[in-house]
């Protein structure tokens, strides 16, 4: 495929390989931009704000709808190609597409929705001949760079409100899955956008990444990623704004109340969802110690059903890692959790990128794969005797995006949603779920800001301030 740069699709010499992870067939290739293309396309952005600024809401509103069509009506297609370049199954990879026509859905009826406010100018003496309002413009250009995890719906929820808001973008997508960011470019496209009002470069962040980060045309950075790739950002950027989704460690506490079958289930399900490449996936579980020997032994049981292989079998419930290296990085944690005395109840095996879903007992706080992200197929189980213990240990990591816990008794709920520090709190459901229309992000690690559709458009947007002096009145 080709890369979309200043109203044109080009092709390079120099190509990547885009390389299916479960095989390593190739799927395709696309162009490797150089420091050239990364100037072309700052340029070709910044002339592109007039022309994204001057779309009428209705423009807008068509292009988005529009594109959110041509996902709908050509879902298969954009499912296999998620499945092919990144690690999802086909089931996983069919609910991904179903969740971006979504997410241009919300963007569309969101850019009808960006509304100013009267102020009162009069409210304060020496204002009485004064009238006025604010209403939200555009930034500009947005940088939008986004992870292999969720190829196609995490550049929808970019490019969405971004497009909403008026602005000119160029999106960076992870090098190891630009396919499905080039097809959503292809249906804006297709859709109405002006060719010249996104830029879609492919390429390593390594050549491409700091020029365009710093460079103060940029008014506005959306980046999901890793938090030392976040760090290197904010330390480059410059004045501009910042959004950031840097992962997170999720916990998930289960009260002795809880039901234990749905609990267990459902947090399978999130701790292995996409092979745990999932930045809400399930970390850490803290059950009460009455409760915990058969919620773990539930849990164990449902993790060794679970099946993993070729991501294009229906019946396949995992698929690899993105990497081999990737794979064997979660297989060193696992390692290290061991010699500093964890036992693995379930999996803990690799074949090439295949991680076996893994569970563990006994991590000591210590150990890597207890403190940081592991994004990858592997949950901790922790018994407990006191919740305010449980609600420590949950908080005690660098991150806070989302937690969740399990209980019938309501003062329970409530002193679990007081308590987690995170930016959403589940109750009774796992950490991995998300409404695309939600505000969504964390504190303390797990980043800056929040999207979901109508908060990113409002980070992607200013208040512009209009005052009349009429001394007539």
């Amino acid at each position: 495929m080709r890369m979309l740069l200043a109203g044109e699709w080009v092709d390079r010499a120099e190509t990547i390989d885009v390389r299916d992870p479960f095989d390593g067939s190739l799927v395709d290739t696309v162009p490797s931009a150089s420091p050239e293309d990364v100037e072309t396309a700052l340029a070709a952005a910044d002339r592109a704000r007039e022309t994204a600024r001057r779309m009428t809401t209705f423009e807008r509103w068509r292009v988005l709808t529009g594109a959110a069509a041509i996902v709908r009506d050509n879902l298969e297609d954009f499912a296999r190609t998620i499945a092919r370049e990144g690690s999802k199954t086909i089931r996983e990879a069919r609910k991904e597409a179903r969740r971006t026509v979504n997410t241009l859905t919300i963007s569309a009826e969101e850019a009808k929705r960006l509304n100013g406010e009267t102020i009162p100018f009069d409210s304060f003496p020496g204002g009485e001949q004064r009238r006025g309002h604010f209403q939200r413009v555009p930034v500009g250009v947005v940088l939008a760079i986004t992870p292999f995890n969720d190829p196609l719906n995490l550049v929808a929820h970019k490019l969405g409100p971004a497009i909403a808001g008026g602005n000119a973008v160029i999106l960076k997508p992870a090098t190891v899955t630009p396919l499905s960011a080039l097809k959503l470019t292809e249906a804006l496209l297709a859709a109405g956008l002006p060719s010249d009002v996104l830029q879609t470069l492919t390429g390593h962040g390594a050549v491409l990444g700091d020029t365009l980060v710093a460079d103060p045309r940029v008014r506005m950075i959306s980046f999901t990623g890793g938090l030392e790739a976040g760090r290197r950002i904010t330390a480059r950027a410059g004045l501009k704004k910042i959004g950031m989704e840097l992962g997170s460690n999720s916990p998930v506490v289960v009260w002795k109340d809880a039901d234990l079958e749905w609990a267990a289930e459902t947090c399978v399900s999130g701790a292995f969802w996409a092979a745990g490449q999932n930045c809400i996936g399930v970390q850490r579980i803290y059950v009460q110690r009455e409760v915990y020997d058969r919620f773990r032994d539930r849990f164990v049981e449902l993790t060794r059903a679970y099946k993993i292989g070729d991501k294009l079998d229906e019946a396949t419930d995992m698929g690899p890692m993105i990497t081999e290296t990737e794979a064997e990085r979660v297989s060193s944690w696992i390692a290290e959790a061991v010699a500093m005395g964890a036992t693995v109840l379930a999996g803990g095996g690799r074949t090439g990128a295949l991680v076996e879903p893994t569970v563990l007992e006994g991590v000591p706080e210590t150990a890597t794969i207890h403190r940081e992200e592991v994004f990858g197929p592997t949950v901790n189980l922790y018994p407990f005797d006191d919740l305010d213990e449980a609600i420590r240990s949950a908080n005690s990591v660098d991150y806070g995006l989302h937690a969740a816990g399990f209980a019938r008794d309501v003062e329970v709920c409530f002193r679990l949603i007081e308590g987690l520090d995170a930016g959403s709190v589940l109750i009774n459901d796992s950490t991995d779920y998300r409404l695309d229309s939600m505000p969504f992000g964390g504190i303390k690690g797990s980043g800056l800001g929040r999207e979901g559709v109508r908060f990113s458009l409002q980070e992607m947007t200013e208040p512009k301030v209009v005052c009349w002096y009429l001394p007539g009145l």
